[in-house]
């Protein structure tokens, strides 16, 4: 889904997100970033990701991250996951991530992702169509 500036997923919780409490346990969550950042790529950009690892040898690791658990997640809740890009940098991206289940929020957190190179380890610039893509989903 694309809504304004942000991009979109519904993430349900499984069992193996969870702790023996039945509330997400806190690491999953950098899961879940990942595999929304995957999404966005693949259904926002329009970029294939699988394409970008093994083929064009590039990856978007996260170097920082800011994170506040609000309330928990439950076993069975659709989390809405919502992904805006608040700067875009030569070859990093700021990213603002929200979760929300039942109309509460349940996460919050700020990304740093960096598009390196996977073998040789150091960050490369965003082509520019790539960029012009990223650039659609700046929110204020």
């Amino acid at each position: 889904m694309h809504t304004g500036n942000a991009f979109e997923r519904d993430k349900l919780i499984r069992f193996h997100h969870c702790d023996p409490a039945g509330i997400v346990f806190y690491p999953q969550y950098f899961i879940l970033f990942h595999e929304l950042v995957e999404d966005w790529f693949n259904h926002g950009l329009q970029h294939d990701y699988a394409e970008l690892v093994y083929r064009q040898r590039l990856g978007l690791p996260m170097v920082r991250v800011e994170c506040d658990f609000l309330s928990p997640s439950k076993i069975g809740e659709m989390l809405k996951l919502s992904l805006g890009v608040q700067r875009i940098g030569r070859s990093s991206l700021g990213l603002a991530v929200e979760g929300v289940a039942g109309g509460v929020p349940r996460v919050r957190a700020r990304l740093t992702v960096v598009l390196a190179h996977v073998d040789e380890l150091h960050s490369v610039p965003f082509p520019d169509a790539l960029r012009a893509g990223i650039e659609r989903y700046l929110v204020p």
